[in-house]
C-alpha cells in the first residue's frame, strides 16, 4: 500500500508522475491540465476519473484529472499531501522565444514592463502547496527562467517557496543525461522540504546533488545513446547495426560539395574506426581510460535499459495499440535532402545544393547522432524541426521513438492525434529524471 498521498498540476501525460507510480511509495490522489488529450492518456495509465474544473470539489471522488484553466480550481477538496510535484507552462521562460519571453514581469516595474501571460501560472503552483501543505515539492521548468527578466522570476519564484515554510533543497539546472535519459536535456528543478522534515538529514543538500548529478554511477561519464535505447542493445552488442548504419553516408562530401560536408568528412568520417565502442568514447569526447571501466559502464547501460523495459526489444516495426509507433508518410523531397544528411549534421549540409532548405536554426533537419545521446525531444515545430532517424530509410522519428527517447515505459499508452501525443512526449519530464526527484522525495519523507 502506498505511504505518501501526492497531487500533481500542469501533469500533462505524467511522465514525472509515472516514475512517482513506479516506486509504490506514492498515492496519486490529484492531476491537473487544461487539454483534455494528456488527461486521457493519464487516464488510460493511471485510471483517474476525468473531471471538468467547473465540476471538482462537487462530491468528486479521488483520484481525479482535473480539466480546465487551473486558476478556477479550488484545490481544499484535495486536502493535504505529503508530496506535489509539477511545473507551469515553459513557453514565457525558454530562451527559445528571445526577446518574446515575459516572464513573470510586474506591471509597476516599468524598465522590464511585457505582456503578463503563462509566466504568472507559477502562482497556482505556489497557491496549491500553500493550500495542500506538501512536505516536499519539486518545481520544474525550462532553464531559460534562470535568466528571463534579468533573473528576476527565479528569484521571485525561490523566495515566495521559501516564504511559504519551505527549505530549498536544490535550485539549479539539471543535466537528465547524467542520470541515463538517452537526450540532451536539460531542466531546472527546485525541490523544497518543509522546514523541520530534513532535521534527521543534515547533508540532504549534498545528498541531493549527487543523486541529481549521477554521483556514483559511470552513465554521468558514458551517457546512454539514442541507438541503444532505440534498439535496446548496449553499444557493443551494436557493432554490426553501427557500421552498416554509418557506412550509408560515405558519399555525402562528393555528392553535396558543400563546405559543411567537407568538414563533417574531415572531422567525422576520416576518425571513424567503425568499431562501435571506440568511435562511442570519440563521440562523446571520452578519453579510454581501462577496458575495464569501459565494459563497467556499458554493463550500467544494460542494467538501466533492463529496469526501462527496453532490453532486448527493438522499437522498430512493433505494432501498440495507441498507433504511437506508426511511421508518419514523408514527402520525397524529404526524404531525398535526408539521404544526404549525416548523422549528427543539420540542414546546412545540402545548402545551396537542389536539396537546400530555408532555414536559420540549427535544429531544421537535424539528423540523431546513434553513438550520442539525442538531440532535445521538441513539442511543437514544422515539419523541419522533428526529430530524424539516424538511419535514411525512415527519417522521422516515430512517436513511440520519441517515447523511449524521454524514457517513457513501452506500457504506457497514449491519446489523441500525432501532433497531440508529440506535444505531450515533448513536454513531459523524463521518466528517469523523475525516478531521481522520486529517490529525493522518499529520502525526505521517510524521516
Amino acid at each position: 500500500m502506498a505511504k505518501y498521498r501526492m497531487a500533481t498540476l500542469f501533469s500533462g501525460a505524467g511522465g514525472l508522475d509515472t516514475a512517482f507510480e513506479e516506486s509504490k511509495n506514492f498515492d496519486l490522489v490529484f492531476a491537473n491540465d487544461v487539454l483534455s488529450a494528456p488527461a486521457e492518456s493519464y487516464s488510460k495509465n493511471f485510471s483517474h476519473k476525468i473531471v471538468d474544473a467547473s465540476e471538482f470539489g462537487k462530491g468528486t471522488k479521488l483520484p481525479a484529472y482535473v480539466v480546465g484553466d487551473v486558476t478556477s480550481i479550488d484545490f481544499s477538496p484535495i486536502g493535504k499531501v505529503d508530496c506535489m510535484i509539477g511545473g507551469p507552462p515553459c513557453q514565457d521562460f525558454s530562451i527559445t522565444r528571445g526577446g518574446k519571453r515575459s516572464g513573470i514581469n510586474p506591471a509597476s516595474n516599468v524598465k522590464k514592463k511585457a505582456e503578463v501571460s503563462r509566466g504568472r501560472l507559477y502562482m497556482e503552483y505556489v497557491r496549491a502547496v500553500k493550500s495542500a501543505e506538501p512536505r516536499f515539492f519539486a518545481f520544474e521548468n525550462v532553464p531559460g527562467l534562470m535568466s528571463a527578466n534579468d533573473g528576476l522570476a527565479y528569484e521571485t519564484i525561490v523566495s515566495d517557496f521559501a516564504s511559504h515554510g519551505y527549505k530549498i533543497l536544490f535550485k539549479d539546472i539539471a543535466n537528465a543525461t547524467k542520470v541515463g535519459v538517452p537526450q540532451t536535456r536539460r531542466r531546472l528543478i527546485i525541490l523544497g522540504a518543509r522546514n523541520g522534515a530534513t532535521e534527521k538529514l543534515p547533508d540532504i543538500e549534498e545528498r541531493v546533488q549527487d543523486i541529481l548529478n549521477g554521483a556514483g554511477s559511470l552513465v554521468s561519464k558514458y551517457p546512454i545513446c539514442a541507438m541503444e535505447a532505440l534498439e535496446g542493445k548496449t553499444v557493443p552488442e551494436l557493432a554490426d547495426r553501427y557500421g552498416k548504419v554509418m557506412k550509408q553516408y560515405e558519399g555525402v562530401e562528393d555528392e553535396t560539395k558543400t563546405d559543411e560536408a567537407k568538414r563533417w568528412k574531415k572531422n567525422v568520417w576520416d576518425n571513424l574506426t567503425f568499431n562501435a565502442v571506440d568511435d562511442y568514447l570519440t563521440a562523446n569526447g571520452i578519453k579510454k581510460t581501462d577496458d575495464a571501466e569501459v565494459k563497467k559502464a556499458f554493463e550500467e547501460h544494460r542494467k538501466i535499459l533492463e529496469q526501462l523495459g527496453y532490453y532486448g526489444r527493438d522499437v522498430h516495426g512493433r505494432k501498440f495499440e495507441d498507433n504511437s509507433n506508426d511511421i508518419p508518410n514523408e514527402a520525397i523531397s524529404v526524404t531525398e535532402r535526408m539521404k544526404r544528411i549525416p548523422p549528427g549534421m543539420n540542414h546546412l549540409v545540402v545548402a545551396g545544393t537542389e536539396w537546400k532548405v530555408k532555414a536559420m536554426m540549427s535544429n531544421i533537419y537535424r539528423r540523431t547522432d546513434p553513438l550520442r545521446p539525442a538531440f532535445t525531444v521538441m513539442a511543437y515545430g514544422g515539419g523541419g524541426t522533428w526529430s530524424y532517424h539516424y538511419e535514411r530509410d525512415r527519417s522521422i522519428l516515430t512517436n513511440r521513438e520519441r517515447a523511449r527517447l524521454q524514457t517513457f515505459p513501452d506500457s504506457y499508452m497514449f491519446a489523441g492525434n500525432r501532433s497531440q501525443v508529440r506535444a505531450q512526449i515533448g513536454e513531459a519530464v523524463p521518466a528517469q529524471l523523475g525516478r531521481k526527484i522520486a529517490e529525493i522525495a522518499t529520502l525526505v519523507l521517510e524521516q
